[in-house]
Order: C-alpha cells, then structure tokens, then sequence
C-alpha cells in the first residue's frame, strides 16, 4: 500500500561502490495539507539476519568480536565490536542465512532457529531490515573453529561467556550494538537464562 502523502520526485545514485548511496527528492503532505520538498540519502546494503546462540543448561551463549570500522569513525577508540553472530541475506531466505552465517562465524553447525523479530537498524538513513533469532547450541555442534571467511576478509573472534556476564557488560557499556542488546534481553525475559 502507497502513502498518498509521499510522492518521490528524483532517485540520484551518489555511490555504488560497496552498497548503494541513493539521494532522494520527495515531495510529503504535512498535517495541515500543504506540501513540501524534502531530501534525504538513503543507504542500501540489502537486508540481514543476526542470532543469539545459547545453551540453556550451561547458561552460555556464543558471541563475536571483530573490528567494525563505522564504530572506530565514530569514536570506538579499538573499533571492536562484541555481537551476536550476523550476516547479510545475499538473497537467501533469513532462516538459510542465518544458519549459514553461523557455521561460517562460529563453527557451530544448528539446524533450527527460532524467529524473535524484525527490525529496522536506522530507519533515518538505512533501509535494511534486520531479521532476529535465537537457536540453541551444543558441543556437539562444533564443526569447526569458525572466525569467518578468508575470502570474504573476515576475522572474526569467537567467544563463549556464561550468560549473565554478557548481560551485565550492556550496563559497562562494552557490549553497545543494538541487535546484541535486543537479543540478550530477550533472553533475559523469555528463556530464563
């Protein structure tokens, strides 16, 4: 369903190099009827998926460290990121994606998931949608040492930390991505970690 109160004008490209940089000209009717018109640059790098790994009788969950250069732009004086193990769609289905990415970042190999959620990260200049899960993980599972792909220039860390030492860094601050702080107080909440 179109918003009759949001007409696009324009669609430049401002860049195309990694994702796409799009600056956009939109007329949109305010409340008291008259129109104006607004730009905005809007970023698409596609939509994601990102999961929280737990062991419910352990009371452990699996996490990520790597260094995430928007975060060291900003002020991150390390630029590393503790998160919940995450990747792009690449035109999979969310539930393929995430599974694969788990492998590929953790060394654990899980066959379900269960869905928590769909969010958008920055609704204010990026489109992608985030789609959240939890799944349950064992040693058993451990097919590898994870860390990502080579290919793909990851180095990823892998680290498995009782649950209630992940939950109070929120609070320290040392844990400060959204998708990690949404999923760890799910758990909190709906699985009793």
């Amino acid at each position: 369903m179109k918003n009759p109160e949001f007409k696009i004008k324009k669609t430049e490209i401002l860049s195309d190099d990694w994702y796409l940089l799009n600056k956009v000209t939109f007329d949109y009717q305010k409340k008291d009827g008259n129109w104006i018109t607004q730009k905005r640059e809007v970023y698409d790098r596609g939509n994601g998926a990102g999961i929280l790994l737990y062991n419910r009788e352990l009371k452990t969950i699996v996490l990520t460290r790597q260094f995430r250069l928007p975060t060291y732009y900003n002020g991150n004086p390390s630029g590393m990121m503790i998160e919940v193990c995450a990747g792009l769609l690449d035109k999979d289905n969310p539930e393929e994606c995430i599974i694969r990415e788990t492998e590929e970042e953790t060394g654990y190999r899980i066959q379900s998931v269960q869905k928590v959620m769909e969010t958008f990260v920055s609704p204010g200049a990026v489109t992608e949608t985030l789609h959240l899960f939890i799944g349950e993980y064992d040693a058993s599972m451990k097919v590898s040492e994870g860390g990502g792909l080579e290919h793909e220039q990851e180095e990823i860390e892998v680290i498995e930390w009782p649950y209630d030492k992940a939950y109070d860094m929120i609070a320290t601050g040392e844990i400060n991505d959204a998708k990690t702080i949404l999923l760890l107080q799910y758990a909190k909440i709906n699985l009793g970690l």
